[in-house]
């Protein structure tokens, strides 16, 4: 059992290893960035025709601990994404729209989490202020039958590392710190450590690899 369990794990890694290099190969390169932080969604939009394709590993008291997730920008303001876990099987489907876009000021709202297992959809909105190095995002999610805060910041050393840090309330979530390097404009590597919520506190770890791909250009 044991080793059929290995061997399945392998193919699955296997498995989204050979869809990056595929994209690699035989996609158009995208001048984007990934759109998020460690733990919390962000209010800027996907780039309108690109798809962010990622593949996430984390300790499964984070959650799914295999994840490949889809993330499409629809118009400047508008976003959708299906995040689809592997282990355990489980998909999600999230959306976001843009209430403003202006000088470094972000407001966008959002329906996040809509779980194929019946999960309540969860509500979200959040403020964002961005200059040129810095990042800041602050917000609140009903998720778990109450308002949860939502807390970020992302600090742009150069063209290719960010540090991100982030929090959300609530017992299931947790404090946050990560790293995000991009190999190129379009490639990108972002492992964290979760300080949870919870008590006893517990050091978990989490890593997303993101690929962008110019689906198609706006006019």
């Amino acid at each position: 059992m044991a080793s059929i369990l290995m061997k399945t794990a392998l193919s699955l890694k296997t498995g989204v290893a050979l869809l990056f290099l595929t994209a690699l190969r035989l996609t158009p390169a995208a001048d984007a960035t990934i759109v998020g932080l460690n733990q919390i969604v962000t209010p800027e939009i996907q780039p309108t025709g690109v798809l962010g394709l990622s593949a996430q590993l984390e300790h499964p008291a984070i959650g799914n601990s295999q994840e490949i997730q889809f993330e499409l920008g629809i118009t400047p303001r508008f976003e959708a994404a299906w995040f689809q876990g592997l282990k355990p099987n489980e998909g999600f489907f999230s959306t976001e729209f843009n209430l403003v876009q202006k000088e470094g000021h972000l407001l966008s709202v959002g329906v996040l989490n809509w779980s194929t297992r019946g999960g309540d959809p969860q509500p979200e909105l959040e403020y964002g202020y961005y200059t040129d190095k810095d990042r800041f995002v602050a917000g609140t999610i009903y998720a778990n039958r109450e308002a949860e805060l939502l807390l970020g910041y992302k600090r742009l050393l150069s063209d290719k590392i960010a540090l991100a840090a982030d929090f959300q309330s609530g017992s299931a979530n947790s404090l946050t710190f990560g790293v995000v390097y991009n190999f190129t404009p379009d490639l990108s590597i972002n492992p964290a450590i979760y300080w949870t919520n919870s008590h006893p506190h517990h050091f978990l770890g989490y890593v997303v690899v993101t690929w962008n791909i110019a689906v198609w250009k706006p006019k």
